[in-house]
């Protein structure tokens, strides 16, 4: 009885030793430069087809060990914060040390505003992948064109342009029109229509968020630019 013992924990003792040196070797692969497709959550949306892995991913403080050891103790509280295990979050302000612009209309900052409290649940305009998902190989991600209706139900207007008064659009809850005529960050060189049978085809701006042509304008105010690794490690 003892011998049998023996020899089935000598069989496990194998196969876990067995399976720890394939893990090993399966995540040293995985981690090399010319194997992140391998570990891709997908494809880059539109515009980011040129950027690599560690523009947006930077590498978190510490070993790996290291962090395991202090999360450890956050679990077991001995500890008040959990750390970034492997690779920094990607939060806004990866995105905004590209993207910011200092006209832009709708600034994620400005939603934390407490007025904008019932949007921010709706939608979560604080977080910039709340619209712009990354690894979906589109431009915009969220699955809604009307979402203006989330701060703009009481708009008002004494000079209204549009041939179609915007109260009535309103009235009739057409929400999907208002990026007929205008850009969401205000960034394109453009002039809104003054009558809805100019306005940009729903069709087109459909296929804009999925990646398809501009169809505002071909002009920006303000270029994305790519910001050097350091800065935004600085800026961490």
């Amino acid at each position: 009885m003892k011998f049998t013992i023996s020899r089935k924990r000598k069989r496990q003792t194998i196969g876990l030793l067995a399976g720890l040196a394939l893990s090993l070797v399966a995540l040293t692969v995985l981690m090399l430069p010319s194997n992140e497709d391998l570990v891709s959550l997908g494809p880059m949306n539109t515009g980011h087809e040129d950027l690599e892995c560690i523009d947006c991913h930077l590498k978190a403080q510490g070993t790996a060990m290291q962090q395991l050891q202090t999360n450890f103790m956050y679990f077991i509280g001995q500890r008040k914060t959990p750390v970034d295990f492997g690779h920094y979050d990607v939060d806004r302000t990866k995105c905004l040390a590209c993207h910011e612009r200092p006209n832009d209309r709708h600034p994620v900052h400005r939603f934390e505003e407490p007025r904008f409290a019932d949007a921010r649940k709706a939608i979560m305009p604080t977080k910039c992948e709340s619209c712009h998902m990354e690894h979906q190989g589109v431009r915009l991600t969220i699955n809604t064109t009307g979402f203006c209706v989330n701060c703009h139900a009481d708009l008002e207007m004494t000079d209204d342009p549009l041939d179609i008064p915007h109260v009535t659009l309103i009235q009739q809850e057409q929400w999907s029109t208002c990026l007929q005529c205008h850009d969401f960050h205000g960034n394109h060189q453009m002039k809104a229509a003054t009558a809805m049978k100019d306005t940009i085809p729903l069709e087109k701006i459909k296929a804009y968020f999925a990646g398809m042509e501009d169809p505002y304008d071909a002009e920006k105010k303000h270029a994305a630019t790519r910001t050097p690794l350091k800065k935004q490690k600085k800026n961490k």
